[in-house]
């Protein structure tokens, strides 16, 4: 019987080909492979996987609906686009799907805490939330920028009982905030659980937070078939670190379907001005996995931007880079002002405010909508943007979008 991606990859030691794997100190060594281990067990307990379908249906309100876009479509007069709503989860973003499925596997390895990382603030948020939920303390470490470019996810953190530690070094961005939350769960390996917040990081988080966001593109998949009757002839969604878009590729990966990683260019295709790594990168390690890496002349992390906080991150997923080198994986990069307009549109074309790293996958889709000219293109629209409005208005002010 033919196996499926999901089933063949990662290997035993979590490579897709040459990416992953597991660069780590031997301090953690031993932890990272009881993660591992955990992990194996509890994707085939039907105890484990219940208990997460419950909290899904009952807690966060999956599954998310399929939406046709039909105003912005017609607007643009060429392929029709729809939208997997992942702004409607609980919390506004697709990270509750991995972040409360990681809370349930530091229940089950005994720890009493989680750390993680944050760049938009909605994987901080979720984790929080994960947390308040399941009685665990809190710790997420974001970047000073950040902090200042996305208050009102830092007020909800403290809110839901976190502590917030800013990154003060460096950037004081996305990657600051992963070296800071790192070295301070090494200190704390006996009683918290690092809960990566995208699928990159040593293995297993890779596999364990595709596996986890999974669910966005299986419900869509089968929610596309019982609209359209057939499957769309292209699947989007914005790549940072690429959770969101692992989720909903994982549902169409063996079928004919295009998929497009839809990265942030930023001002410019100028090293530093951008962090589009799978457009730009070559292979490095980062974080403790190997991939592709946006590097500077002297071969280490090059600064990146991008107007969304949850993007500007100088590695992709090891799958990512994996399906990129295949050829199953074609990428896109749009501009910080492409991504405004889509903003916008979308909220006055269709009355939904998307979050400026789902914005991304707008403005693509919208440009590829024009392309092709008929058929059909499915986005995640994987989290809302009331995190951004403050932080648009101020910068760009109000605009007014005729297409």
């Amino acid at each position: 019987m033919k196996r499926s991606h999901l089933q063949k990859f990662p290997d035993d030691n979590g490579y897709f080909g040459k990416f992953g794997g597991a660069y780590i100190p031997d301090l953690l060594q031993k932890e990272f492979e009881k993660i591992a281990k955990t992990y194996e067990k509890l994707r085939y307990s039907h105890e484990f996987l219940s208990e997460l379908k419950r909290i899904r249906k009952h807690y966060q309100g999956r599954p998310t609906p399929v939406y046709h876009a039909k105003r912005l479509s017609d607007a643009l007069d060429g392929a029709q686009i729809y939208l997997k709503r992942e702004d409607l989860n609980h919390m506004g973003a697709h990270k509750l799907n991995h972040c409360i499925a990681e809370a349930l596997l530091a229940k089950n390895l005994g720890k009493k805490k989680l750390i993680a990382e944050t760049g938009a603030g909605q994987h901080g948020v979720a984790l929080a939330t994960a947390a308040a939920f399941l009685g665990l303390e809190c710790e997420i470490h974001m970047g000073e920028v950040d902090i200042k470019k996305e208050h009102p996810n830092v007020v909800r953190m403290k809110i839901l009982g976190a502590e917030v530690v800013p990154a003060t070094h460096g950037l004081k961005t996305l990657k600051e905030a992963v070296d800071s939350a790192f070295e301070s769960y090494v200190k704390q390996l006996d009683t918290a659980l690092y809960a990566i917040g995208s699928v990159v990081g040593p293995h297993p988080f890779p596999m364990m937070v595709r596996d986890f966001q999974s669910v966005v593109g299986f419900e869509a998949k089968e929610q596309f078939l019982e609209m359209v009757g057939f499957l769309p002839d292209s699947v989007v969604a914005c790549v940072g670190g690429g959770s969101n878009a692992m989720g909903i590729f994982s549902g169409f990966i063996d079928d004919e379907v295009d998929l497009w990683a839809v990265e942030p260019l930023g001002k410019g295709a100028k090293l530093g001005e951008h962090a589009a790594t799978l457009s730009y990168g070559e292979e490095g390690v980062i974080h403790g996995f190997n991939s592709y890496l946006l590097k500077d002349e002297t071969g280490e992390p090059a600064p990146v931007h991008s107007i969304a906080s949850g993007l500007d991150y100088p590695g992709v997923g090891p799958e990512h880079a994996y399906l990129k080198d295949i050829g199953r994986l074609q990428t896109a990069a749009i501009t910080d002002d492409e991504t405004i307009d889509a903003f916008y549109a979308l909220s006055q074309y269709e009355g939904i405010i998307p979050a400026l790293e789902s914005a991304h996958a707008v403005a693509y889709a919208m440009k590829l909508a024009k392309e092709m000219k008929k058929g059909t293109i499915l986005v995640n629209l994987s989290g809302r943007g009331d995190k951004d409005i403050d932080y648009v208005v101020e910068t760009f002010g109000i605009k007014n979008i005729t297409l």
